[in-house]
């Protein structure tokens, strides 16, 4: 596995090594000791969630608070997402910064996410399966998000607005400077 440090701290961007045959593809697509000496992280991923959506599909951005927050790996089993995250850990000195990638079935990367970010992704090809591993199991009391289209963040989504498919859920989000309160 290669694994990358992004602009924000704790956030890494990993490339598994695939080998290929005549038989197909294999790829290693997570090992927690590797990840552990490059990172100084031990990670134990405790639920695993998949969806698949799409095209013009937004999800998120979505945290969960104080005790109950989580770590997630995600990656892209078919398809193409921009993904984005952004920090919402008061006091870390990325605090407010955002990050984005595009993951797809074709590159292989994954983006770790820390606790204390929001994440988010919006769905560039129909069809596209999107997995994630998390560490602490989801807490519908624990969940806080903040609105895609906040213009303190100013996120590409990648997608022209008209053709953006969001929840009435997501749209009711707050303000990032609202969201922590």
């Amino acid at each position: 596995m290669k694994i990358e440090q992004t602009l924000l701290s704790g956030c890494f961007v990993i490339t598994p090594k695939t080998f290929e045959d005549s038989r197909g593809v294999f790829s290693e697509t997570f090992n927690s000791k590797t990840f552990e000496e490059v990172t100084g992280i031990s990670q134990d991923f405790v639920q695993d969630n998949q969806s698949i959506s799409r095209y013009g599909v937004v999800r998120g951005l979505h945290f969960q608070r104080g005790s109950l927050a989580q770590a997630k790996l995600v990656r892209v089993v078919k398809g193409r997402v921009q993904d984005i995250v952004v920090d919402v850990r008061e006091g870390s000195e990325t605090f407010g910064k955002s990050f984005s990638i595009e993951l797809s079935a074709a590159n292989g990367k994954q983006l770790y996410v820390p606790r204390g970010f929001a994440h988010g992704f919006s769905v560039l090809e129909d069809g596209s399966i999107f997995a994630y591993k998390c560490d602490n199991f989801y807490d519908k009391e624990s969940e806080s998000g903040i609105i895609f289209n906040d213009s303190d963040l100013n996120l590409d989504w990648r997608l022209p607005k008209n053709d953006m498919i969001i929840s009435e859920k997501d749209l009711e989000l707050p303000l990032f400077k609202n969201a922590l309160l």
